[in-house]
């Protein structure tokens, strides 16, 4: 049974989308996926706010996150990667993997990173190279200064790696202006499209580190001088070193085209409206949010369980009674929140209505806490 999906992603898809994904199967080369592959490139860089090159790698945000620090920073440097929250902590285990030398910088699950506190750590360890940190915290729905960290990590002459995964495309994220390095995201949450695509933005300063780093590399498929070397050498016919998911590209590439089309200012502000008006419901009806409005972000509202008002209680209603799904918290936060997403067609008003009303439905049902 399909529900409305109103996590952190994947997302709901518009069937202007989806249809590409019926679309007949063709071959990852040749004249016809040349135009589509760089239309698509050409789209994205627009969204991201970049003349940086840009990759289109094949798997997860992960994969892309793995192929940023794998390739511009080797065994056992130094790179620091704060943490507010679960996906700083998988950035860790993903530099741990690639046998990175981790520095932590531990922040309170629900209090954004300090800018302030980084750059006191690069000025006190001249050995970290490079600096990982995610810019939308979907395990609370944190949203990092990420402007101001920006301006801590390069005025210390440091390599910026951003996990914009939860982020691009949704809310503000200029790379060049921002002086962004690597920049990963994927595009099956903001880009609207469905899973099975990593985007790569990677900056000169970026490709100087890869290059330093060109003798240690772990990797093959997930090395961005892999990805660069084919774009130059083959680009005019066959662009990638490996077989892609066609279909999902053309999907990703009717969504940018859309996206790109819609505007950045009235985009941002479709996700902004979902998000209030979700917030102001909810509050409504009595409940609260487990942020305050300053920190949290545009794309997801995190809504705090209490006694009497138990927030599996209200996640399982919703799903059985109003076929939407929303997502539960991560680690200590396991049944003590819920999670929803305003992307894709959860930013629309027929899934903001449907939940308020759900979420409505278990106030006067006494709240219960199981179904």
């Amino acid at each position: 049974m399909a529900h409305k999906l109103m996590i952190p992603g994947p997302v709901d898809i518009d069937e202007e989308i989806l249809v590409e994904m019926r679309s007949p199967a063709m071959p990852h080369y040749g004249d016809a996926w040349v135009r589509i592959y760089t239309e698509t490139v050409q789209g994205l860089k627009r969204l991201f706010h970049t003349q940086n090159d840009l990759f289109l790698l094949v798997g997860p945000g992960s994969a892309g996150l793995e192929a940023a620090m794998g390739s511009a920073v080797g065994p056992e440097d130094r790179i620091l990667i704060p943490s507010n929250g679960f996906f700083g902590g998988r950035l860790r285990e993903v530099a741990l993997a690639l046998r990175l030398d981790v520095v932590p910088l531990d922040v309170a699950w629900g209090q954004p990173l300090d800018p302030d506190a980084i750059r006191s750590l690069l000025r006190k360890d001249g050995r970290i190279r490079a600096v990982a940190v995610v810019h939308h915290e979907t395990s609370t729905g944190v949203l990092n200064p990420l402007r101001e960290i920006a301006q801590s990590v390069k005025g210390e002459g440091r390599l910026l790696i951003v996990d914009a995964v939860s982020s691009l495309g949704g809310m503000p994220l200029p790379v060049d202006d921002w002086e962004v390095d690597l920049c990963v995201t994927v595009s099956n949450k903001c880009l609207e499209a469905p899973p099975g695509l990593a985007p790569v933005s990677v900056s000169e300063a970026a490709w100087q580190a890869i290059e330093a780093n060109a003798a240690h590399s772990r990797s093959w498929f997930l090395n961005l001088a892999t990805w660069r070397r084919y774009l130059r050498e083959w680009g005019s016919w066959h662009p990638t070193p490996t077989t892609m998911p066609t279909q999902v590209m053309l999907a990703l590439h009717r969504s940018v085209q859309r996206l790109v089309g819609e505007g950045d200012e009235a985009r941002f502000a479709r996700h902004r409206a979902a998000a209030e008006a979700v917030r102001q419901g909810i509050r409504a009806l009595g409940l609260r949010t487990f942020l305050p409005d300053e920190i949290a972000s545009p794309l997801v509202t995190v809504i705090a369980g209490r006694e009497g008002a138990p927030a599996d209680g209200l996640r399982r209603y919703l799903l059985a009674k109003h076929d939407i799904l929303v997502a539960g918290g991560l680690e200590d936060l396991a049944g003590r929140i819920v999670r929803v997403g305003h992307m894709g067609r959860a930013t629309s008003r027929e899934y903001v209505e449907a939940f308020l009303a759900g979420v409505r439905g278990w106030v006067e049902a006494g709240c219960p806490e199981s179904v």
